[in-house]
């Protein structure tokens, strides 16, 4: 994880709901959004629905810098939010994260 040539971090994040808890994985992913807007360093953070599959989600995150993610990571409201989060997906948080380097054509 390192901050890009603009000193900001951005996350890709990708989960599966388990069979049969997708209504409550999107209420739970719905909760938890608002809440890591207002963490320090956040720039933007958006969930949304993979159009056509109901179960599978995706977050995109921006946070200032790597020590703003870290600071929400390691934030107690997170640490309590992670076994919630495991009961209801498939695999592992860390299999469906992607961090993403922007850049741009030359002039």
């Amino acid at each position: 994880m390192t901050a890009t040539s603009h000193h900001y971090v951005t996350v890709l994040w990708e989960a599966r709901a388990r069979t049969g808890k997708e209504a409550a994985m999107k209420a739970f992913m719905t909760a938890a959004v608002t809440a890591s807007r207002h963490d320090a360093g956040n720039i933007d953070y958006e969930a949304h629905q993979v159009e056509g599959e109901p179960g599978t989600f995706v977050v995109f995150e921006r946070w200032e810098s790597r020590e703003a993610l870290e600071g929400h990571l390691q934030a107690p409201r997170m640490q309590e939010l992670v076994p919630q989060l495991l009961e209801l997906m498939d695999g592992s948080i860390e299999d469906g994260i992607r961090f993403l380097r922007p850049f741009r054509p030359a002039r």
